[in-house]
């Protein structure tokens, strides 16, 4: 049997794995104002995380300011709001950047957000070629599953490569993209469906940025995934072993990879949201652990533990420090790191890893007859099969045959519910202040010069990088560079 730490990589990225470092332990957070959420960040921090994980509210997931007239009543509610350098200095008030590594869950925007962090690290004196971190920027799922778009498909690719590009030679520690299966999973997929279609649209966007003229192993070696960890134990373990082999092997047969670092498949992961219950939440935290641990068992490189309470609401503080704990209780407390890949050689897990593979490596060579991903969604052909296989989960969860437990077997009457965590409406108000008064204060007419220069690159076709950066530098908004890149780009309909 190959060894830990050598291609494809099937039982581990390294040969010693947890042996020399543990997991980075994240905890997604992000709330209301940035004041609240740096203040829920720095207490993760002095609880124990080894990394952030930034969640940003709808409206600036959409490249919409917090004044727009559709951001009413969404402004700081599933995430925090971010319009400004101003905000993005708040969030990260006291945090020094250069001393913690930040995932920020962003897609359509990712560009600028990613500005903002590094001009936000620049003032605090950090040295960006060792500033370490994570933009999501996987702008393919979601127009698979999750639908926070802008623009079409086709200019929100040139964006990313633009990303890999400018990061390649700016960001060297960065991870330019976390390409997700997260959420294909919670949108309804199977295991094989979350490897194939994670894995298809690595394909699509190494494809791109080779199109463009980018070296495979200049730019694959900080190309990172995000993945589920769902109910089925044995399941999940084993799909983490067959997208990392199937993977190594794309990369070196389909691209010609030669550095070891362009095959190892690194992938943080998250306990399953969409198997959280408002019924009993207390039985979360057994879900979470036993998600948490296949994902540990399964040689994950970051974790996410989801909080009991999150099907009420977001987490409170009690609640993610419990979530927190469970990944500090499987690090230090069970045997689990002391060896690589403890279940390989399992014959039911070298069977199911297998099984996993072969189906997703089928899903990709039907994708590719289809003539790629970009093909395939643009006919709603991934969505479709995503969307049949959630029915037929639904169909057996209200048959009887897939039984969740407190909902459609060993229920009972709830007398009482936890305390749920809330954001102020008041937080909306002060927000759209603080962007008034940010407007009225800045020098306008270099704002607008900079979001002038915006609009030129991207017609000309030039790296926007360097133009997103001087327009943020000189306080202009993520709703505002968003709306000239609109101008040129158009926006995105889904036609279902």
């Amino acid at each position: 049997m190959e060894k830990s730490g050598e291609f494809p990589y099937t039982r581990g990225i390294h040969a010693r794995m947890y042996q020399d470092r543990l997991w980075t332990m994240r905890q997604y957070a992000g709330f209301g104002s940035a004041e609240e959420s740096n203040q829920r960040y720095r207490y993760l921090l002095s609880q124990g995380i080894s990394g952030l994980s930034v969640a940003f509210d709808l409206p600036t997931q959409m490249g919409m300011d917090s004044d727009h007239p559709l951001a009413a009543g969404e402004v700081g509610r599933v995430g925090v709001a971010i319009c400004s350098l101003d905000d993005m200095e708040r969030l990260f008030h006291e945090i020094q950047l250069d001393q913690v590594t930040t995932s920020m869950t962003i897609n359509s925007t990712a560009a600028t957000l990613l500005a903002l962090y590094v001009l936000v690290a620049k003032s605090q004196g950090a040295d960006l070629k060792k500033l370490s971190g994570t933009i999501q920027n996987d702008i393919l799922k979601e127009y698979i599953a999750r639908g926070t778009y802008i623009y079409p498909p086709r200019p929100a690719m040139r964006i990313i490569t633009d990303v890999f590009a400018w990061a390649g030679a700016e960001l060297p520690e960065w991870n330019t993209i976390s390409i997700s299966g997260y959420h294909i999973r919670e949108a309804g997929s199977t295991a094989v469906q979350e490897v194939a279609f994670t894995l298809a649209n690595a394909i699509a966007y190494v494809e791109a940025a080779v199109a463009v003229g980018l070296k495979v192993d200049d730019f694959a070696p900080r190309l990172s995934f995000f993945f589920n960890a769902h109910n089925d134990f044995l399941e999940e373990i084993a799909k983490y072993r067959a997208a990392r082999r199937l993977y190594a092997r794309i990369m070196r047969d389909r691209f010609g990879a030669v550095n070891s670092k362009s095959m190892q498949l690194r992938f943080h992961t998250q306990t399953a949201g969409s198997t959280l219950t408002a019924q009993q939440p207390d039985v979360n935290v057994v879900r979470v652990a036993l998600q948490a641990m296949a994902a540990v068992l399964g040689g994950t490189q970051s974790l996410h533990t989801n909080s009991r309470d999150e099907a009420l609401g977001l987490p409170t503080e009690e609640s993610a420090r419990l979530a927190l704990r469970t990944q500090q209780i499987i690090a230090h407390e069970t045997s689990v790191t002391h060896e690589p890949d403890p279940l390989g050689g399992s014959h039911h897990i070298e069977a199911l890893t297998n099984r996993i593979e072969q189906g997703a490596a089928d899903y990709i060579a039907r994708i590719d007859a289809m003539g790629g991903t970009l093909a395939a969604i643009e006919r709603g052909w991934i969505q479709s099969e995503i969307q049949t296989a959630a029915y037929e989960y639904q169909q057996r969860v209200e048959r009887g045959e897939q039984i969740v437990v407190g909902v459609n077997k060993f229920r009972q009457d709830e007398t009482s519910s936890p305390p749920v965590f809330r954001i102020d409406p008041e937080v909306e108000r002060q927000q759209v202040a603080r962007l008034k008064a940010l407007r009225t204060r800045r020098a306008n007419g270099t704002a607008q010069l900079r979001l002038n220069e915006l609009e030129t690159a991207a017609r000309r076709g030039d790296n926007l990088m360097p133009p997103i950066l001087a327009a943020c530098e000189s306080l202009c908004t993520v709703g505002e560079i968003s709306d000239r890149l609109r101008r040129v780009f158009g926006e995105y309909r889904d036609a279902g």
